[in-house]
């Protein structure tokens, strides 16, 4: 039987917020994988990240699903100030401090090992060219060491309603269809290349990724929201890392 979790108010009216916000909007939702989502027990949920709402869809996918909550690590500046920080720290999320992550990390080990969902967009950053970005090691690591399986889990279409350097005019974000694809629970043993499973893991995302375009029911030919890769106007992966690499300060050590 699945595990009975306790009611928490703030997570509840947290979502109860979100789903009225994208009645409000009227996000087309569509999700592909539900039963990928475990009823009981910890697991990594690592995400695309092309825009700033991928949590919150994912959030309200999995509670749609099995009222399951996930804890979140973000950094640590989203939890001071009110009303945000106030909601943040009420829902459990984790604060990552970049100058001393090895707490936050501790703490993910923990509450994965006492059976929660840890959310991880393990790219790191927004992809501006809405391709999957190399990933950071984190994710694999996490699944890794507790023991627990990694889901890939691919959106798209949400980075048209919000997104880094988004474009377009207001009532373009209004009826946008959001797809979601959650791909199936990968083990990753003890013995094996952390490295390889972060690749394998990127490889994943951006197949799901791949998938969601193929299906999309709107036309991305010559919008600012499309890939390159497929005739938008988005810049290429090459154009983002050559822009990273030139504003990187010299002692700023490589990403990993």
């Amino acid at each position: 039987m699945p595990r009975r979790y306790r009611n928490e108010p703030i997570y509840t009216g947290a979502i109860t917020l979100g789903r009225m916000l994208f009645g409000a909007l009227g996000v087309k939702l569509r999700v592909a994988g539900r039963d990928h989502l475990p009823l009981d027990g910890g697991a990594v949920l690592a995400i695309t990240h092309f825009g700033y709402l991928e949590f919150a869809i994912v959030e309200w996918v999995t509670w749609l699903a099995n009222k399951r909550r996930i804890r979140f690590m973000a950094k640590k500046g989203a939890f001071t100030g009110w009303p945000l920080g106030a909601f943040m720290r009420n829902m459990k999320h984790i604060p990552v401090d970049r100058a001393a992550g090895a707490h936050a990390y501790d703490e993910a080990i923990e509450a994965l090992k006492n059976g929660e969902l840890i959310g991880v967009f393990p790219e790191g950053t927004v992809s501006r060219s809405f391709e999957v970005q190399r990933l950071k090691a984190g994710a694999a690591r996490l699944a890794q060491q507790a023991g627990v399986p990694l889901i890939p889990i691919a959106v798209w279409g949400a980075h048209r309603i919000l997104t880094k350097g988004a474009k377009g005019k207001q009532r373009d974000r209004v009826r946008v269809p959001v797809y979601v694809a959650i791909g199936e629970p990968v083990r990753i043993g003890a013995s094996d290349d952390i490295h390889d499973a972060s690749d394998a893991l990127r490889g994943s995302l951006q197949r799901l990724a791949d998938h969601l375009q193929d299906i999309y029911p709107v036309d991305g030919t010559g919008q600012w929201w499309q890939t390159a890769r497929r005739g938008g106007t988005a810049p290429t992966v090459e154009e983002v890392e050559h822009e990273q690499r030139g504003s990187r300060r010299p002692e700023d050590p490589p990403a990993v």
